[in-house]
């Protein structure tokens, strides 16, 4: 990609997807029509046919790897490590805005002691059925240009997230593989992870819009059995506080069950609901397990790897 040569900081946008090669190219087309460019775009996936359109082209980096948002995004880390200060990881379906890239190398430059950072997202599709393109524009531009202000947060949100290569070099940090597909709550494991060394914050002003697009996604039960797994899982590895483990539990329980009452039309409330249940009983009995969803029949080769900003917070 065209770089910014009066930058400090060498960046690099890594995009992790699987089966929505359509989706893919149109982000990847937006990302390289921006003034102001990263050093490398680095896109893995899991089979060549999830990049179609993206192979043969110049401004593009295709990788293949091991499915699964973890073992991509540990692929992206690899192939970056050699000429990267920053890298920024992108949904594929996560808009930015044209001030985007240069907020945050701004950021990272002046602010040696950040670590690990987040935008702002102005809106995400996921909420309401999914957005389009020409959506995502208007919003970035009604938003305008706001003032960067930079807040210390718990974590980072995995739809966009930038990282100080050296660090999770030196420190050989890496996403977590025993979170498989779609890598509930890896987000919160590798902040919390990195941010032993530094500060993880948010930066307002670096903002963007998480189009939400639904196709491929995954089944609600191995969804919903991740929402109990997963926290338990990073609770005993250290990477989570128990009380913000357990209120997340307890928020999409909640959420499942009130989606069911209501009849959501939008989310698979019946599957994720039982997904809970299950998970609730492998931990009585002591089974419970992240990769237990590996058991729940095979994915499909149109399962997108990473669930939504928005559905993680629900």
């Amino acid at each position: 990609m065209r770089g910014n040569r009066s930058r400090s900081l060498r960046m690099a946008v890594g995009i992790a997807s699987a089966g929505r090669a359509a989706v893919l190219r149109d982000t990847v087309d937006y990302l390289t029509s921006l003034p102001d460019q990263a050093e490398r775009l680095i896109v893995c996936v899991p089979t060549i046919d999830d990049a179609a359109g993206l192979a043969d082209r110049q401004d593009v980096e295709v990788i293949v790897g091991s499915r699964g948002l973890t073992a991509q995004r540990n692929s992206i880390i690899g192939a970056a490590a050699a000429d990267t200060d920053v890298l920024i990881f992108l949904d594929d379906d996560f808009i930015p805005a044209a001030t985007f890239l240069p907020r945050m190398a701004a950021v990272f430059a002046a602010r040696p002691d950040v670590v690990i950072a987040t935008g702002e997202v102005l809106a995400d599709g996921i909420l309401d059925g999914g957005l389009g393109m020409p959506e995502a524009l208007r919003a970035i531009e009604t938003a305008g240009e706001a003032a960067e202000r930079v807040t210390d947060v718990y974590n980072a949100y995995g739809c966009n997230m930038a990282v100080r290569l050296s660090l999770v070099l030196e420190h050989a940090l890496t996403f977590d593989e025993r979170l498989p597909l779609y890598g509930w709550l890896e987000d919160v494991d590798f902040s919390r992870s990195i941010a032993r060394y530094g500060r993880s914050v948010r930066v307002e002003g670096a903002r963007g819009v998480h189009l939400g697009v639904r196709s491929g996604r995954q089944p609600g039960r191995r969804l919903g059995y991740s929402q109990v797994a997963n926290p338990v899982y990073l609770i005993r590895k250290g990477t989570m506080s128990k009380g913000r483990a357990l209120a997340q539990i307890g928020r999409n329980i909640l959420a499942n069950m009130s989606g069911v009452l209501f009849k959501d039309r939008l989310i698979d409330r019946w599957g994720r609901l039982a997904g809970n249940v299950l998970a609730l009983s492998d931990l009585l009995v002591g089974r419970a397990s992240p990769s237990r969803i590996l058991e729940f029949g095979h994915p499909s080769p149109r399962e997108m790897p990473s669930p939504s900003i928005a559905t993680k917070r629900r």
